[in-house]
């Protein structure tokens, strides 16, 4: 049977009793079987397409192989994510390479930048103080973000709910130059492994476009396949947070672990195609409250969460994709409409 709490647990303690279920059921065990299998047929699957692109340089049909290019893209990216939270490998020096192969050499992503900031949004979801991802940039998260932009910034945070998934062509860019500008924050030995790992990502990526194909078949490409990379992965992030509860950043702040990442959190059902979409975000609750739990554990931990939920009184918030979209976007037109006023 699943654990149950009193009526007067301590909120602190909500969290143990979970803990101590999912640790007995072996759910924080490594699975590194299930992960060396998906990184070897990624990585078979993604340098047939690459030759692919190489074999069909010559015609503008090389184009169609960007949308199996940016779907391969977004499983190497999801492949660094799990690294990067230790859900790989034993040891921390194992994931940092993993993680830097898949990220830095493979995407032209800086697995530290990407580390720092995902670190600070899992310790506070949706805190406007402390969560980047809820921070002010192209998009804001609260009326009172929205009623401080001017000028064009205040043009967009009107529209912003519309102009959501266009702009998701434009992160696959935006993830690289972040990742670049980055390397100024970092120290020097960090900075030269991470830098000279994007340089060879970028001198890589453009040798092989410019040798496979003429220059302007080269920036057609390496345009749509950007666009549907950042398209896929913003797709597959989009769903997990926006428009859920976000903490007062005036108040104080008294929810314990449990309450802190269920109540901001929203999972997407779905069976095996949606896992492979989504990478294993869509189990965007149970990841949150274990982040080193391997992604092939977390459908088997969900009925043990979900209970546990239930006996504290939480919802367990979940939807299908299509709701949890529509979800966000309305959370982002609310925000919107403090700019109109």
């Amino acid at each position: 049977m699943p654990p149950t709490l009193s009526a007067t647990a301590v909120r602190g303690s909500e969290f143990t009793p979970l803990l101590q279920r999912v640790r007995a059921e072996g759910l924080l065990e490594r699975r590194t079987g299930w992960y060396a299998r998906s990184i070897a047929l990624n990585l078979l699957l993604t340098a047939a397409v690459w030759s692919g692109v190489v074999l069909l340089g010559g015609s503008w049909w090389v184009l169609a192989l960007a949308l199996p290019a940016a779907v391969l893209g977004g499983r190497t990216a999801f492949l660094g994510h799990d690294a990067g939270h230790q859900q790989i490998a034993a040891s921390r020096r194992v994931n940092r390479v993993l993680g830097l192969v898949h990220g830095n050499l493979l995407l032209g992503m800086s697995v530290g930048w990407w580390t720092d900031k995902h670190i600070r949004h899992h310790a506070n979801p949706n805190h406007v103080d402390k969560d980047p991802d809820v921070g002010v940039g192209a998009f804001v998260w609260t009326q009172r973000q929205a009623a401080q932009r001017a000028g064009l910034a205040r043009w967009l945070t009107r529209h912003q709910a519309g102009l959501f998934f266009p702009m998701l062509l434009l992160e696959g860019v935006a993830l690289k130059v972040s990742s670049l500008q980055d390397l100024r924050r970092q120290s020097g030995r960090e900075r030269l492994v991470e830098g000279s790992l994007l340089v060879a990502h970028l001198a890589g990526y453009a040798t092989l476009l410019l040798l496979s194909m003429d220059p302007l078949q080269a920036l057609a490409f390496a345009a749509l396949h950007h666009a549907l990379f950042g398209l896929h992965l913003g797709s597959a992030f989009a769903p997990n947070h926006k428009g859920m509860e976000m903490p007062d950043p005036d108040g104080e702040d008294r929810w314990g672990h449990l309450r802190r990442q269920v109540l901001t959190s929203r999972n997407v059902r779905g069976g095996l195609l949606t896992d492979f979409f989504l990478g294993g975000l869509n189990y965007q609750i149970d990841h949150h409250l274990f982040p080193s739990m391997p992604r092939p554990n977390l459908r088997a931990a969900q009925p043990l969460i979900r209970a546990h939920c239930a006996a504290a009184g939480l919802p367990y918030t979940e939807t299908g994709l299509i709701e949890s979209y529509r979800q966000g976007l309305r959370h982002l037109h609310q925000v919107g409409l403090a700019a109109s006023r």
